[in-house]
């Protein structure tokens, strides 16, 4: 089965302290798995592709939730830890699925994939309603917990287990 890393809103604005709309220590702590994750994919030639927050100034979205990764600003670039390589895609997206308004898909079905591996914040928002189109589209779908992360742990562990039950995604837990 062929593979490809998606990696979900790694920028400043959720994963830099300083951030607008930061997930915190929890965010910080899950950028060395996502680097695992990514070493171990370039290592293998897996496709990684890179889905990022780029919000108009006035986007409806900060009607929900405070201005953040604003295209062209500081928050919405991917954070230092996580740059992706020369041949890595960043697929820009404007709401919580990366699928919706977006070409990944035909980025995916050009490249033959069949099953989408996650990792990123917010588990609950972004890397929930991305799982659930992919698996509306036909994708499986694997999560590993250690490389995923929100600003609500309560919702982060929700997530993990609507993922599972509902979605039927892997979601892999660490030994």
């Amino acid at each position: 089965m062929k593979r490809a890393l998606v990696v979900v809103d790694c920028l400043n604005d959720f994963l830099s302290l300083e951030g607008s709309l930061n997930c915190g220590e929890a965010g910080r702590q899950v950028i060395p798995a996502i680097a695992r994750e990514l070493e171990s994919a370039r290592k293998s030639r897996t496709p990684v592709i890179y889905v990022c927050d780029r919000h108009l100034p006035d986007d409806r979205e900060f009607e929900l939730y405070p201005p953040h990764c604003v295209a062209g600003s500081w928050g919405a670039e991917i954070v230092g830890e996580l740059k992706p390589g020369p041949q890595e895609r960043v697929v820009p997206k404007r709401r919580f699925s990366a699928f919706f308004g977006t070409d990944l898909e035909l980025q995916l079905h050009e490249q033959g994939i069949e099953e989408i591996r996650l990792v990123g914040v917010c588990t609950n928002i972004c890397v929930l309603y991305t799982a659930a189109d992919a698996r509306m589209r036909g994708f499986e779908v694997a999560v590993p917990a250690d490389a995923v992360a929100s600003f609500d742990e309560a919702a982060h562990e929700n997530a993990l287990r609507e993922l599972s039950s509902v979605l039927k995604a892997r979601v892999e837990v660490a030994d």
